[in-house]
């Protein structure tokens, strides 16, 4: 059974070399959408970079509905080397841009189109919705369930936290939290990170080393581990 379902989501999964009935303005190399995609319409104005992870149940969208004449421009953009958690979904009625080497933990919502509620005796649901450009730098990390609104303006590096609602312009190099999300942290050239980070720098890996030899590295201590567990107390 699980021999059957890894062959599945191999054959099911979308690359620039097997689209399948996908038809992306753009699918970069080394790009990969997970199966199952989740929903997926207005491929025309959608263009993926390379080396690209969109995991499983990931919807994008480009327009309101599909069958839509959206015009000769890009609708929706994903930079190169963008990752996109599972469950996530990024709506695009107007433009969306999310920068290269942005990553998105799992369920993030991204959304250039929001519901409108001016008149009080219409359902909200029934009320023409605004709609107003997204825009997120490159080299952001957005935590799981991160919502971002339309008119977001992210800049670089920017780390959005979990579960935050983000709106309006976020500077370069900041940290926002909360709902609606404030910056709570952001980065000074004389001072470094104000406040100062809580915890110590993570060691750089030297530069001699292999991959072969981090992944012997990575055996040993899980043996090591296991053989700890083993000891009686």
């Amino acid at each position: 059974m699980q021999g059957g379902w890894r062959w599945v989501q191999e054959t099911g999964s979308v690359t620039a070399e097997h689209p399948g009935r996908l038809r992306f303005r753009r699918l970069g190399a080394g790009t990969r959408l997970a199966f199952p995609q989740g929903t997926v319409f207005g491929e025309r104005w959608i263009e993926i970079g390379e080396c690209c992870i969109v995991a499983e149940q990931v919807t994008l969208t480009a327009g309101m509905l599909p069958g839509l004449d959206l015009g000769p421009d890009t609708v929706l953009t994903l930079g190169d080397g963008v990752v996109l958690g599972r469950g996530s979904h990024v709506i695009a009625d107007a433009r969306v841009t999310i920068g290269s080497d942005t990553y998105c933990g799992p369920y993030v919502y991204i959304t250039s189109t929001n519901h409108s509620y001016d008149d009080p005796d219409e359902p909200v649901g029934r009320q023409w919705p605004r709609s107003e450009p997204v825009t997120i730098g490159p080299g952001c990390w957005l935590g799981t369930g991160a919502v971002i609104l339309p008119g977001a303006r992210l800049g670089r590096n920017v780390v959005v936290a979990a579960g935050a609602v983000v709106r309006g312009e976020v500077p370069d190099h900041s940290v926002v939290a909360g709902a609606p999300a404030k910056v709570v942290r952001g980065w000074d050239p004389e001072k470094g990170w104000q406040p100062p980070l809580r915890t110590p720098a993570p060691v750089p890996i030297p530069e001699h080393v292999t991959a072969a030899q981090l992944a012997a590295l990575a055996a040993w201590e899980a043996g090591r581990a296991g053989s700890s567990e083993a000891v009686p107390s």
